[in-house]
């Protein structure tokens, strides 16, 4: 049944379906296509309707990789039916009590298996604990589909490693971890990524293998970042500068080089909740996990109580003070805003009363809008501002000079940022004493904002 399939694939004879066309499931569906026929399956006819039109609402291949490509993008659930081998990319996020929430992931179970037929293989590409591949999604689909699991079809689980936003580290560059429920599906799995991984395959030794490994792999990552956090916390009540010293502990050649800031997003700030919760099921409660996550959780807070107490420091107002955060997504030069930390900050300031302007160029305005009810302005309409708070790296705000920034404090500023004579002339003329800046990532020059009277604060 299955002896041909990954030849069927290659001639074209079957397809390959993508369901969910996300950040992960879109590259993968533009890649495919250009060695295999593909159906792009997403439940949001919007998103589909965009991507027939051309438009790339991730930013994650551009426009004109949609505009060409041979990936049939549809919201028709039936036509999986035309497809043998299916890839499952769908989000796995977490409730309110930091569980896993697996509904959406169940909900694409259930959509593929009433659509499935016999002689298909499933690999499951989305974040979970170890055992959710072969105990809650393989039995989702044999009850959709009336078809044996194990014999009319079978199962595989190969870990996302999208960056969102990151050109270098892409999806051919990234070598894929790939495993199946047997060796006869394992081999044709591994066939099919080996059509567009140029950097290769890992076969792990069980799908429980590699669900642990995609976990651990940002549970890592935040526990570094975590230590980063604590530390610039530390450094924080000493009066040392956290950057310049990670910069001089840096130049030991076994230091890991990582750096303290907000981790949001749907991998590094949710995958050690789906490891700690399966942790607690076994009967152990995580320490170092968790008090890892507590740490970055707390991040957003943190910020803003600086911010305040640099305000206080600067004479000013807190109630109905002006305040500008700079950067609304949860990563620099990515349009996703969703599980963004950047959201704590502005929540804790208005707890004080503060009335906050949210600009961010690169954010997806309409998504910023549902999740969070928040209207964004651009950088000319911010004006007699209090604090700027940059929060995320993006380059739009890494290209500005602090003399840009000081036009944000002056009351009707109407001026464009483009480091003109007069931009410079109204900047000197319209300093206030003491301006607050909060720069999360440490993306100017400390001494050089303190020389313009900056009351300069970072990570």
């Amino acid at each position: 049944m299955y002896k041909n399939l990954f030849e069927s694939i290659v001639s074209k004879k079957n397809k390959i379906s993508v369901v969910g066309l996300g950040y992960v499931g879109l590259p993968l569906a533009i890649a495919f296509a250009k060695k295999a026929d593909v159906v792009g399956f997403d439940i949001s006819e919007s998103k589909i309707k965009e991507y027939l039109n051309g438009n790339d609402v991730t930013k994650e291949v551009g426009d004109e990789a949609i505009q060409n490509t041979t990936a049939y993008f549809t919201a028709n659930e039936k036509c999986l039916q035309d497809c043998k081998f299916h890839i499952v990319a769908v989000p796995t996020p977490i409730n309110k009590d930091k569980t896993p929430d697996l509904k959406p992931l169940i909900a694409a179970s259930r959509t593929v298996g009433k659509n499935l037929t016999a002689g298909s293989i499933v690999v499951f590409e989305s974040t979970v604990f170890p055992g959710v591949t072969e105990e809650i999604c393989a039995p989702i689909l044999a009850k959709e589909s009336g078809l044996q699991y194990g014999t009319e079809f079978k199962v595989g689980y190969s870990p996302e490693r999208i960056n969102p936003g990151d050109k270098i580290h892409r999806l051919e560059t990234i070598v894929k971890v790939v495993s199946a429920m047997d060796l006869e599906s394992l081999d044709i799995a591994d066939g099919v990524y080996k059509l567009i991984i140029d950097a290769g395959v890992h076969r792990a030794e069980s799908i429980k293998v590699a669900e642990a490994a995609k976990v651990i792999e940002n549970s890592q990552r935040d526990i570094n970042i975590a230590f980063m956090n604590e530390l610039a916390i530390i450094f924080n009540r000493l009066g040392i500068d956290t950057k310049s010293v990670l910069e001089a502990a840096g130049t030991k050649w076994n230091f890991l080089k990582f750096t303290p800031g907000l981790v949001g997003g749907h991998c590094i700030g949710v995958d050690p909740y789906y490891l700690t919760y399966l942790a607690e099921e076994i009967g152990y409660h995580s320490q170092v996990i968790l008090a890892g996550r507590k740490i970055n959780d707390d991040m957003g807070k943190y910020v803003a109580e600086n911010t305040v107490k640099k305000m206080i420091q600067a004479n000013n107002q807190i109630k109905r003070a002006k305040v500008a955060v700079l950067g609304i997504t949860f990563k620099e030069n990515c349009p996703d805003s969703r599980n963004t930390k950047v959201i704590d900050i502005i929540a804790e300031l208005r707890e004080y009363g503060i009335q906050v302007q949210v600009v961010d160029p690169v954010a997806n305005a309409e998504e910023v809008k549902t999740e969070y009810g928040i209207n964004l302005c651009r950088l000319d309409e911010v004006k007699d501002v209090a604090a700027v708070i940059i929060a995320v790296a993006h380059s739009d705000f890494a290209a500005l000079t602090l003399q840009d920034v000081k036009l944000l404090y002056k009351a009707g500023n109407e001026t464009e940022f483009a480091h003109a004579e007069v931009a410079a002339t109204l900047a000197r003329d319209s300093d206030k004493s003491n301006p607050v800046l909060i720069d999360v990532k440490g993306i100017f020059d400390r001494h050089e904002a303190q020389k313009m009277n900056y009351l300069y604060w970072r990570l």
